[in-house]
């Protein structure tokens, strides 16, 4: 007995009482805020979700979580089904999918860890179906819907969803979704990714969630239309079925659990699993001061002209409630950057779950916490018919990153999640695609996904990942180079970290990578090339930390013939060293060679705290792997390097004087300490001592403000025309506080304010994690 009543200790201490209030299913009915043309979830901040009415059930524990994790196992499955099925390789070798179960009206009870983009916008497609389809054409047992308009619920034409309800002894239980990025689904370009684009349908096929699966029969008409709309039919087409096959799995096992444990049990526990979250964000919340936390980001070029648009939002928590507002975002782009109101929630969710859950089952109650303020016609919340193809690389992309920024820096306001606080990983995406004959002449195409390998956002405890892989994607996968070269007519020169891209900082930015490509065996191949992030730091730090570098397109037009260009196969400074053409952020469609070699370089991740505090060993080791250029290590790091190892005594020297030259050539009066900024007794300060005002105030208007060349932070820091680069510092130690990427004419943005006084403090030293933290 000892035995099992410390199991139920156990389970009792990990997801709290099990009381019938927790497992009493939450309300059906949700306030939705009309967003143009699509009806925006929104949870009601003052007000707790009402509890459904009904019999209250008494459920064990060990029940509770055998269910839970058995509901989890079934999204696993469902994720090896579509991977064993799927014949793309943006599916089996890039994982670009993700998979779930929801309830009847929506919400999230499993994801995967997949693309979290694609789960977050799945709920938004299930509620579309739900409204539009319910009673014409209906919905039924053995029924299958499939929907990739964003006006709908996806964030772009590519990311093609497949729901099923699942029915249990006649009656409608739950819904079972998988997504995954179809490498064509039509339109003007090959890739459906539609630069020059006016209007949506020009983009791609828009499948609105047409029943393409009825009564367990697939639709011949309705297939046979859908791959009349693809250049690639028997890619989209196995895809297709990959997803069918994972929904039917997931179906056929959550009616066997219901049987075996019964309907109305399995739903409390899916229902209670949404209430223990809700609770669990809520109580989390409540532990944070109040306060309001800003970012804004930029991105460049609409797939017309190189335009500045910016992404802004305002975090404010009150309670346990918490506040996402994009008001301030750009106007809609003519161009198709845009996302819709739906791929704004999911880039949004997936910022917020890292740093907000990271040990809460992350499903509907965690959103349930999370009020959304987003202006209609807004870059992000785009009305129709605004082009949208682009949506899930640019604006949304912008969105997680401001949500990262903004909520790190609420969460280092305590001291027991300070730790899940980081700078920017990789700020943006790079597309290219391929598309032409292969070795045989048999028709081609493919969609790379290396540039998931950019640099990881530094913590405050350590460096980023070099070659991270993209926060959105929990469990980051990339393609082998052989896995590339053996599917298509091409070859790589290479793939390779690169050299001063991870932003420098008291814990440095993971590094970028790099890579090139020319065709083989092929007379050429057509190329497209687009994204963001050329001209704009995305990656920005955190507490001053500096930007990772930025991304880069670059092309070397006939250099030889195919053995030679092959011959060429080495690092970057190699095939630059021959004089490249700069792309720009949005190249777009191209024609490629065999004497062409084309290539990409990625964002590194953001610095974490003032770069003078990073350890000079730590700095000697990047140098000695590679990481970090001994030039760097001297003007961004101060460190000064021998042949003998580190000059501690030149080191000193030169630290001091570029502290000065931060305070214009004056004598810091105090020494510098080794953290960061503090939060005390209401008031902000330097590590050093130094007041920065009230916490309720802004603290940029207590530090010395200033202007710098983008040059000064390295070859890889380009801005636009229309932006600039602002350094706040410590009036008396000369500790850089934050580096800030601002538009010309604007402001420094207020990005910390509080409440009222805080009895906490914020941590000065880097964050030690306990045993427990460390397993976990």
């Amino acid at each position: 007995m000892s035995t099992i009543g410390t199991i139920f200790r156990w389970i009792l201490s990990r997801q709290g009482p099990l009381s019938s209030s927790i497992l009493k299913p939450p309300s059906l009915l949700r306030r939705v805020k009309s967003v143009g043309s699509t009806l925006m979830p929104i949870s009601p901040s003052s007000v707790r979700r009402a509890a459904m009415a009904g019999t209250e059930q008494s459920i064990d524990p060990i029940t509770f979580e055998v269910v839970r994790n058995k509901l989890q196992a079934i999204t696993e499955e469902q994720a090896i089904t579509l991977k064993s099925v799927s014949g793309s390789p943006v599916v089996t070798e890039a994982t670009d999918f993700n998979n779930g179960l929801y309830l009847v009206d929506g919400s999230i009870v499993t994801m995967g860890p997949q693309v979290l983009f694609h789960t977050g916008t799945m709920s938004s497609v299930i509620r579309s179906i739900n409204e539009n389809f319910s009673e014409n054409p209906g919905i039924s047992e053995g029924d299958m819907f499939i929907l990739n308009d964003p006006y709908r619920g996806a964030i772009h034409q590519p990311d093609v969803s497949i729901v099923a309800p699942v029915f249990h002894n006649g009656r409608h239980v739950a819904w079972a979704g998988s997504c995954a990025h179809q490498l064509d689904v039509g339109g003007m370009s090959f890739g459906s990714w539609a630069i020059g684009a006016t209007e949506i349908q020009q983009e791609a096929m828009l499948l609105p969630g047409i029943k393409l699966v009825e009564g367990g029969v697939l639709r011949q008409d309705l297939w046979q239309m859908i791959m009349g709309m693809t250049r690639l039919p028997h890619m989209l087409g196995l895809d297709l079925k990959a997803m069918i096959a994972a929904n039917n799995v997931a179906a056929r096992r959550l009616v066997e659990l219901m049987d075996r444990y019964g309907g109305d049990t399995v739903d409390a526990i899916m229902r209670g699993e949404i209430a223990n979250s809700e609770r669990q964000i809520r109580d989390l919340l409540r532990s944070l001061p109040d306060g309001v936390f800003r970012a804004r980001d930029y991105i460049e070029h609409d797939g017309h002209q190189n335009v500045l648009y910016q992404v802004c939002v305002t975090a404010t928590k009150k309670g346990d409630c918490l506040t996402l507002d994009l008001t301030g975002t750009s106007p809609q782009a003519p161009g198709f950057i845009n996302c819709t109101a739906s791929g704004m929630r999911g880039a949004a969710m997936t910022g917020l779950l890292p740093i907000l859950a990271p040990q809460i089952r992350w499903n509907e109650g965690i959103m349930n916490a999370v009020d959304f303020v987003a202006p209609e016609g807004i870059l992000c919340n785009a009305s129709w018919p605004a082009p949208v193809s682009s949506g899930t690389i640019s604006t949304a992309w912008i969105v997680q990153n401001v949500v990262v920024a903004a909520l790190s820096r609420m969460v280092t306001c305590s001291p027991e999640l300070s730790c899940e606080g980081q700078a920017v990983t990789k700020g943006h995406m790079m597309v290219m695609t391929l598309a032409g004959l292969d070795r045989d002449g048999a028709p081609f195409g493919t969609f790379l996904l290396d540039s998931t390998a950019g640099g990881g956002g530094a913590f405050n405890d350590h460096d980023g990942l070099d070659g991270s892989g993209d926060y959105c994607v929990p469990r980051p996968a990339i393609a082998n180079v052989e896995a590339n070269e053996a599917n298509g007519p091409f070859l790589y020169l290479y793939r390779s970290f690169v050299r001063d891209t991870g932003g420098p900082g008291r814990q440095r930015g993971g590094a970028g990578t790099s890579l090139a490509i020319v065709p083989y065996g092929t007379p050429g191949l057509h190329a497209m090339m687009l994204g963001h992030g050329v001209e704009v730091p995305n990656s920005v730090g955190q507490f001053g930390g500096l930007p990772g570098a930025c991304g880069r397109n670059f092309m070397l037009k006939d250099a030889g013939d195919p053995e030679f260009v092959a011959g060429l196969a080495g690092d970057l400074e190699e095939i630059l060293d021959l004089n490249v053409e700069e792309l720009g952020a949005k190249p777009g469609r191209m024609w490629l060679s065999s004497r062409d070699v084309l290539g990409y370089a990625f964002q590194g991740g953001g610095g974490y705290g003032d770069a003078l505090k990073r350890d000079p060993e730590a700095v000697r080791a990047d140098v000695l792997n590679g990481h970090v250029s001994v030039a760097a290590a001297r003007s961004q790091y101060g460190v000064a390097l021998s042949n003998d190892g580190i000059d501690h005594a030149a080191t000193e020297v030169l630290r001091g004087e570029i502290r000065s030259r931060r305070l214009g050539g004056t004598v810091p009066a105090r020494a510098a300490g080794s953290g960061d900024m503090r939060i005390s007794s209401s008031r902000f300060s330097c590590d050093c001592g130094c007041d920065l005002g009230p916490t309720n105030g802004n603290w940029k208007e207590h530090a010395r403000s200033y202007r710098v060349e983008a040059t000064s932070y390295g070859e890889h820091i380009r801005t636009h025309v229309d932006l600039e680069l602002y350094e706040h510092v410590c009036t008396e130690c000369g500790s850089l506080l934050e580096a800030e990427v601002v538009r010309k004419g604007d402001a420094p943005l207020v990005t910390l304010m509080l409440d009222a006084e805080w009895s906490g403090d914020m941590p000065t030293q880097p964050y030690e994690r306990s045993s427990a933290n460390a397993a976990a």
